[in-house]
């Protein structure tokens, strides 16, 4: 992996992390079904641990983490949108 793509991806899932992080606790425990800890722990550990990210290591979260989550957050988005009408 080039270290620009490492950075990009990183960047990517740090962002991923940091909206996790201002999502308010009230919307969190009424929705569990994602790890919000484990989510905003790697938006930390890219933040202020960026040395000590392995590629594989970030890569196994793109590949086999996010993509699990993509249909509950699309769910709470449209769950947000509802309410919004």
């Amino acid at each position: 992996m080039t270290p620009i793509l490492f950075y990009g991806l990183s960047k990517m899932v740090e962002i991923i992390g940091e909206a996790a992080y201002m999502i308010t606790k009230e919307f969190k425990s009424i929705h569990p079904h994602l790890p919000w800890r484990q989510i905003e722990g790697m938006r930390h550990i890219l933040v202020h641990g960026y040395y000590s990210i392995s590629p594989d290591v970030l890569l196994d979260v793109i590949k086999n983490d996010i993509p699990p989550m993509i249909p509950i957050l699309n769910d709470y988005l449209n769950e947000i949108r509802s309410s919004i009408d």
